[in-house]
């Protein structure tokens, strides 16, 4: 008897391999509509969208779906994903993160009841051979809403403002491509626009935002500061002595007044931090250039010195780009060593 339903599982197997990847998922999905009939539970099918036809935002794939009941939603984890956020507990494929995320002391004010309680209340429905959750997908931009807000009163903490700048992306992008589709709509563009046509003008638009946000400062440069002080990495998390060291480095050597303009420009606020980075006020066709032609040079020079010789480098730095204007800025040996 055992070895029957051996040979019937090798049989089954080998049959199983000759169908196609289409076949074997509709009766996969076939296999569970029969176990969710028998179990009388009825959910909102997917009726159209694929897990190999997602929602493309710049490098981001979002699984998303239109319902049987007219429902458009994104998954759980597709959230998670465009906003940049790690899945933490895998109880309701990431649900919990997000209402944890909601509900932090930074972003609960800015959190409708209403958008609180959808978080807190997913849909299940039935997908391409299994159960999943989700929301509708408007509420991607209502968490951008709530996060951008909370950013605006100067409540979220350090480790969620990388959630804020994602989320600032994603409402431009949405809000520029949103409008094209009202036009193509109202002239009847929309029926003879290709299906991909939404999908590229957003990934230019991701792209063109992104440019904003892209990493100036090479993380390289604040590793070498680190080796050459003999101190342990701390994964990047700057303090405000490593700010000193910038200063120091770079903007006091650029050009005449640039670090004096930029802190009248760029000042600190009353929560003792500054709104922007100092590298987003300079010029994107001269002052960019030339910032980022400094640093690599001056992670070349850190290069040619061993673990601890940061006075050995410092008096390099200073001979080859001597500080300009510098009645206000100690050297910074004396400064903050």
């Amino acid at each position: 008897m055992e070895e029957e339903r051996a040979i019937q599982s090798l049989g089954g197997r080998a049959r199983a391999e000759k169908l196609s990847k289409e076949a074997r998922t509709e009766i996969a999905s076939n296999a569970a509509q029969a176990r969710w009939s028998k179990e009388g539970v009825q959910y909102p099918t997917a009726k159209y969208g694929s897990p190999d036809r997602p929602l493309k935002i710049g490098s981001l794939e979002i699984p998303c779906y239109v319902l049987d009941d007219g429902r458009r939603v994104i998954t759980q984890a597709g959230v998670l994903s465009a906003l940049e956020m790690s899945s933490g507990s895998a109880t309701k494929g990431g649900g919990d993160r997000l209402t944890n995320f909601a509900t932090t002391k930074s972003l609960n004010p800015f959190v409708s009841i209403g958008l609180l309680e959808m978080i807190k209340n997913p849909i299940r429905f039935r997908g391409h051979g299994s159960l999943s959750y989700g929301y509708e997908a408007t509420i991607l931009a209502e968490i951008c809403d709530a996060v951008l807000a909370s950013r605006e009163a100067d409540q979220l903490n350090h480790q969620q403002q990388h959630i804020a700048k994602q989320a600032e992306i994603l409402v431009r992008a949405f809000a520029k491509v949103g409008i094209v589709a009202l036009v193509d709509e109202a002239t009847g563009y929309q029926e003879i626009r290709n299906r991909e046509a939404l999908q590229e003008i957003l990934k230019r638009f991701i792209s063109q935002e992104l440019l904003e946000w892209v990493r100036t400062f090479p993380m390289d440069f604040y590793k070498q500061i680190f080796r050459l002080k003999g101190w342990n990495w701390n994964d990047g998390r700057m303090s405000p002595i490593v700010g000193s060291i910038v200063n120091d480095l770079v903007y006091a050597r650029l050009a005449p007044g640039v670090l004096e303009e930029l802190r009248k420009r760029n000042p600190v606020t009353e929560t003792g931090h500054r709104k922007h980075k100092h590298f987003q006020h300079l010029t994107k066709d001269v002052g960019h250039p030339e910032l980022t032609r400094h640093l690599y040079e001056l992670i070349g020079m850190a290069r040619a010195f061993s673990l601890g010789q940061w006075e050995q480098y410092y008096q390099l730095v200073n001979r080859t780009f001597p500080k300009i204007n510098t009645n206000f800025l100690l050297p910074y040996s004396e400064a903050a060593s």
